[in-house]
C-alpha cells in the first residue's frame, strides 16, 4: 500500500470531501500495482465520510484505476470526470457517484471558488466597473424601448 494513498483517504475522513452534505452512497476503489489489487471502501452518509481498507464489500459504485492516476487526481493535477470520459479509468456502478468524485478530489492547483472570482471581479479596480471605452455601447434593461 501506498502511504500517498493512505494519506489521502485519512484526509478525506479528517476533512471530507468538498461539498457532500447532501451525498449519501458507498464506492470501492480498486487501485491496480504491478502485482496486486488494492481495494479501498468509502462510504458517505450525508457528507461523513468513513474508509475502509482491504476486501470487497457491495457497494453502489466501483472505480478501477492505477495508483499513478488515482494520485494525480488526489493532487489536483487530472480531473476526474474528464479523466473518466478519455477511459482513463472504468467505473461500474451508479453514474452519480461518479461525478461526485470532482467533490472529493482536490480542486486544480491555483483554482478559485466561483464566489470569489465574482467579487474580485465587483472590485472598483476590476475592468467591469471601469468607465466604457470610447464609442462603446452600454446597453441596460432600461434603454432597451419597447417591448
Amino acid at each position: 500500500m501506498s502511504e500517498a494513498v493512505h494519506t489521502f483517504f485519512d484526509n478525506l475522513v479528517r476533512s471530507g470531501g468538498r461539498m457532500l452534505r447532501q451525498i449519501s452512497g458507498t464506492m470501492r476503489f480498486d487501485l491496480r500495482y504491478p502485482n496486486r489489487v488494492d481495494h479501498w471502501n468509502l462510504r458517505i452518509d450525508q457528507g461523513r465520510i468513513t474508509v475502509t481498507h482491504g476486501g470487497t464489500p457491495e457497494v453502489d459504485t466501483v472505480i478501477h484505476t492505477d495508483e499513478e492516476l488515482f494520485l494525480r487526481m488526489a493532487h489536483g493535477e487530472v480531473k476526474p470526470v474528464p479523466a473518466w470520459l478519455r477511459n482513463d479509468f472504468t467505473a461500474d456502478g451508479e453514474f452519480r457517484l461518479v461525478m461526485v468524485l470532482e467533490r472529493l478530489f482536490a480542486p486544480p492547483p491555483n483554482a478559485r471558488h466561483p464566489r470569489e472570482v465574482a467579487v474580485s471581479q465587483k472590485s472598483p479596480t476590476s475592468p467591469e466597473r471601469r468607465a466604457p471605452a470610447p464609442g462603446a455601447v452600454n446597453s441596460t434593461a432600461d434603454d432597451r424601448g419597447p417591448r
